[in-house]
């Protein structure tokens, strides 16, 4: 199902289920990597768009940069849906945790992550647990203040060269919190936190 078809169909009304949640963190963690990426390589390029895009070399650059903002990306979405559905799971925090990183292992887990990428993808799981457990020693944040683990990835691959991007970082990184803001606002529309919550934590 496209994206905007499934985005759609969580606006029809709210939903409740694990599998539409593990649904939308795998999609949601793609399109924020993606989208992240290939705007700013887009705009930097230019009229040199096509050309830029059409150079073998700057493709394997770019899939290696989707793959390694990817993964973590998958965590933040995660780490987000932990954060709005933790108020309504008072008690049963742990089994929370342990139901979102499973959708987060199976979105993974789906996924043909090329060599270069593998290590990352195999270390990711256990990562997750780890941040989401240190995550429930404090209050939920919102999407604004959540730490994004896809920021250093992104900046270390992403295929432009640091000297034609000095001084952009903060809009670089502005564009990624961007999107998992708007991943808060689709989720909130588009699911049931506290019956989701229930269903994840019993």
């Amino acid at each position: 199902m496209p994206f905007i078809d499934f985005i759609n169909r969580l606006r029809a009304g709210p939903v409740a289920t694990p599998a539409a949640l593990g649904e939308f963190i795998a999609r949601r963690g793609a399109y924020v990597a993606q989208k992240t990426v290939l705007d700013y390589c887009r705009v930097k390029s230019g009229r040199q768009e096509k050309a830029l895009f059409a150079d073998a070399d700057f493709q394997v650059a770019l899939a290696y940069c989707r793959w390694q903002t990817f993964i973590p990306a998958l965590g933040d979405v995660t780490a987000l849906a932990e954060a709005w559905l933790r108020p309504h799971a008072a008690g049963r925090e742990a089994a929370l945790a342990e139901a979102l990183a499973q959708l987060h292992d199976a979105a993974l887990a789906a996924e043909t992550i090329p060599d270069d990428s593998r290590e990352a993808a195999e270390a990711a799981p256990d990562m997750l647990r780890r941040r989401l457990a240190e995550a429930q020693r404090s209050p939920p944040p919102m999407a604004n203040h959540l730490p994004l683990m896809a920021e250093a990835p992104l900046l270390a691959t992403i295929p432009i060269h640091a000297e034609q991007r000095v001084g952009e970082t903060v809009a670089i990184k502005g564009a990624l919190r961007f999107h998992i803001v708007s991943t808060q606002q689709e989720m909130e529309r588009g699911f049931d936190g506290p019956k989701l919550a229930l269903a994840l934590s019993m």
